[in-house]
């Protein structure tokens, strides 16, 4: 493997249409359609080693479920079937799986390709997946102590401007002008609040808090936010343990005097966020619901939960 970047050591090769090809050989045209208009849907998807030394797939079939959702949304056929998909995952992994000594993080894509140009065009649907060896979004450090984060002046798109419920290519230049926001201004992820000022989620995560009384918080999926995974598995993880969850709107002071607050998300993991609005959240530090969280979560990935393990494809 080699480095491209300072966060990605990627793999030798990449599924594309329905075979492996080399990385470097895994190019598209400039006039794909996708390039120009946005038009594409994708995944992120985490396969770490158990604590066996063996290597699986994290809620994989909810994963490419939700990127069948998110095309049909965009009224987008893919050529591929589900278990096709899956397969083509996990068959990447497995010709590779000695180079992600730590893991991967796979990233199916699908996207309209090359043809006609134009909003009204219609070409095929071009489906690729590819991996590489991803550490913690947000670090090791902000896994450990947690992270700054700071409300943006950019708003979350409105149900009617987005579709809410689709993992959905041009929607995240969004994300992407609230992350540069917050990380020139300092900070290192941003949270977008929804057009009636209440907060919907961060720039790539969704957002919990556990408030003075205890009483856990996060926003409903009636917000304009994405159907989270790990927020699912946390949600899940939380009411096994006795505890409940109030799913209900937030307000930005509301997260300024919380006792915590932690992101969630496939490449942000659990993320504690020590500060809001250069407000110190609680202690400063992961309180003791964050830590249960991840403790339970990082166990759970690493097959070491039997209650959950129906969560892991084994490569």
């Amino acid at each position: 493997m080699s480095s491209t970047s300072a966060n990605i050591v990627r793999a030798e090769q990449i599924w594309l249409d329905g075979k492996l090809v080399k990385w470097d050989d895994g190019h598209v045209p400039v006039m794909t359609h996708a390039l120009h208009y946005g038009l594409g849907v994708f995944e992120g998807i985490r396969a770490y080693r158990t604590h066996d030394g063996r290597l699986a797939v994290f809620r994989l079939r909810e994963h490419i479920e939700r990127l069948f959702d998110s095309a049909h949304i965009c009224m987008m056929k893919l050529p591929f079937t589900v278990e096709q998909l899956m397969e083509a995952c996990l068959e990447l992994l497995r010709k590779q799986k000695d180079q992600f000594a730590n893991g991967a993080y796979l990233r199916p894509i699908a996207f309209m390709g090359d043809g006609a140009m134009g909003l009204g065009a219609i070409n095929p649907t071009r489906v690729a997946v590819t991996a590489w060896d991803w550490g913690a979004y947000l670090g090791d450090k902000g896994i450990r102590d947690g992270i700054r984060a700071k409300v943006s002046s950019y708003t979350r798109m409105h149900v009617n401007v987005n579709m809410v419920r689709g993992k959905i290519s041009g929607q995240y230049v969004n994300s992407i002008l609230a992350k540069r926001e917050a990380v020139l201004a300092g900070y290192d992820e941003a949270i977008l609040l929804d057009i009636s000022g209440f907060v919907a989620e961060a720039s790539g995560e969704n957002i919990f808090l556990v408030n003075k009384k205890g009483i856990i918080k996060t926003p409903p999926l009636s917000c304009p936010i994405l159907d989270g995974i790990t927020r699912d598995t946390v949600l899940k993880i939380l009411r096994d343990s006795g505890r409940s969850v109030e799913e209900v709107t937030v307000t930005r002071d509301a997260l300024y005097i919380a006792n915590e607050v932690f992101f969630t998300g496939t490449a942000a993991e659990i993320t504690p966020v020590r500060e809001v609005d250069n407000r110190t959240v609680g202690a400063g530090k992961p309180g003791p619901i964050t830590q249960y969280v991840q403790e339970t979560y990082f166990r759970t990935v690493r097959g070491q939960e039997p209650r959950y393990i129906e969560w892991l494809t084994y490569v």
